[in-house]
């Protein structure tokens, strides 16, 4: 074939041709994938005989597997100083069993966001993510949209909403150059400059009940299914203050507005079966009480008044919240083929989330190099292709 000739390895076997549109790939680990550029799906079965493989060895002399910052990876021939997204080991496969190695193989604290959903193609998905302008919502809106998904970014802020947007499609169109030239080869050089992100933003500010709902009906106006919501905005550390609405703002933010956002989109979450809804909850759950001393649920400790606020224990309290929300949801709409999931995205993980307060942005800065985990890209790619309830966090 054409690819392994480049990489310097011819295949003489022809039952093991490849039909036109089809390409061999490979994951970081070395499993291989089968690319349809005409179609624009991907699969773990051989087109034509239905067999999986892997490769077999290591790389031949003089080439390096490398990553690059979107998470793709290529190879560097340093001999005859060349690169490619070609796997040079093709040539040499083995057939394997139909088991697909675990996310506990696959990743680790190191991975990507865009390397976890590598090899998916998430094309006719439709997904909205709260609070999707900065931090790992805009991570992770970046990668569901260069993976084909049609993304909604619900922002507070719809100016920083907006440059979020061109951010993304600036990176589709100016990536590294072995992935732009990747993509060239994918679409023979025509589409490239056709195919684009599908990514908006859309106003939606939590503190607001009346903004929640003008979202859902302005959503709901496109006439769009709703595939995957994701529930990540939130506040931290933020002092006491009362919302339009009369709540405690980190209580209506981080759990209200997200309890009512998923009440009004319930019906299009239902048409849109099968779906998810992921909500970004945190350990911190678990350092918290919601109820009084006769075991019942304090609705005064929800939304506490001025004397009684402590910013860390009404964030915790929202985040516990946040997971029996999930697990009541799930058991709910899962009959109706919509499943929930609840996740931690990662101890001290660096987002504008901690802007609140100096201290905080100091105690995320010192402690970020020692601090990471991809729990929420891996809750959202299990999400998506599993039907299971999970709450994604530490044992």
């Amino acid at each position: 074939m054409a690819a392994l000739k480049y990489a310097g390895l011819e295949d003489t076997d022809s039952e093991e041709e490849l039909p036109p549109g089809w390409e061999e790939r490979t994951t970081k680990d070395g499993w291989v994938y089968y690319a349809n550029h005409l179609e624009e799906k991907t699969q773990w079965e051989h087109p034509k005989s239905g067999k999986r493989k892997r490769v077999a060895g290591g790389l031949p002399y003089g080439w390096e597997q490398e990553t690059d910052e979107n998470g793709q990876v290529y190879f560097v021939d340093h001999i005859n100083k060349r690169t490619t997204y070609l796997d040079p080991r093709l040539a040499f496969t083995v057939e394997d069993n139909p088991v697909k190695p675990t996310t506990r193989q696959k990743y680790d604290g190191n991975s990507t966001a865009m390397e976890i959903l590598q090899g998916r193609d998430l094309s006719g998905k439709v997904v909205v993510i709260t609070g999707a302008n900065s931090g790992i919502g805009f991570e992770t809106a970046k990668s569901l949209a260069l993976h084909g998904a049609y993304v909604i970014l619900a922002c507070r802020n719809t100016s920083r909403g907006n440059e979020a947007v061109q951010r993304i499609l600036l990176e589709w169109s100016t990536g590294p150059i072995v992935y732009r030239l990747e993509w060239l080869f994918w679409n023979m050089w025509s589409r490239a400059t056709e195919h684009k992100a599908k990514v908006e933003a859309m106003t939606l500010d939590l503190a607001s009940l009346q903004s929640v709902q003008h979202f859902a009906e302005a959503f709901k106006s496109k006439n769009v299914p709703l595939h995957i919501l994701i529930c990540n905005a939130a506040v931290f550390g933020a002092p006491w203050c009362l919302t339009e609405d009369g709540l405690e703002s980190t209580f209506q933010v981080n759990h209200l507005g997200h309890f009512y956002l998923v009440q009004l989109l319930e019906d299009v979450l239902r048409r849109s079966s099968p779906a998810r809804v992921v909500v970004v909850s945190s350990e911190s759950h678990r350092f918290t009480e919601i109820k009084d001393d006769s075991g019942k649920l304090d609705f005064s400790l929800l939304s506490p008044s001025k004397k009684e606020y402590w910013a860390m224990l009404a964030y915790n309290r929202s985040k516990l919240c946040n997971i029996l929300f999930s697990n009541e949801l799930n058991r709910r709409l899962s009959p109706h083929g919509v499943t929930s999931n609840s996740v931690h995205p990662g101890n001290m993980i660096y987002s504008s989330i901690h802007r609140n307060w100096w201290v905080y942005t100091l105690l995320f800065t010192l402690a970020r190099p020692f601090t990471k985990s991809m729990l929420f890209i891996l809750c959202v790619r299990r999400s998506l292709f599993q039907k299971d309830m999970f709450y994604f966090g530490f044992s």
